[in-house]
């Protein structure tokens, strides 16, 4: 895939939201039905083994869509996305951490999250 413009690169970030929010709240449901599974845990109302198997599904089908757009899905608890870009003439990877209000962090490829920095 190319890379993204700042612009384009929030402009995907917007797009992505619906499918970044499912995502967190399929990983609580799985969370919560996974300890449900194990033996003495404690039942929920969310369902058993065939609808973690399906919330799990659908996370792969919600990820697929991630990797689809161009974004690098890094993490998904909690969600990290990147967007290939160049900053300056160097390759950089745009980065947005679950929670922030936009995408305003970089770092470089080699670096990863530890190495963000605010976008200038």
């Amino acid at each position: 895939m190319g890379l993204f413009t700042l612009a384009e690169a929030r402009s995907e970030l917007e797009r992505l939201r619906p499918v970044l929010d499912e995502i967190v709240t399929l990983r609580a449901d799985m969370v919560e039905l996974s300890a449900a599974l194990v033996p003495g845990g404690e039942p929920t109302s969310l369902g058993g083994l065939p609808e973690r198997k399906a919330a799990e599904a659908r996370l792969n089908e919600l990820m697929t869509v991630i990797q689809e757009s161009g974004a690098e899905l890094k993490s998904v608890a909690p969600l990290l996305v990147d967007f290939p870009s160049d900053l300056d003439g160097a390759p950089v990877l745009l980065c947005w951490l679950e929670g922030e209000p936009e995408l305003g962090w970089y770092h470089r490829h080699d670096l990863g999250v530890a190495g963000r920095r605010r976008l200038p």
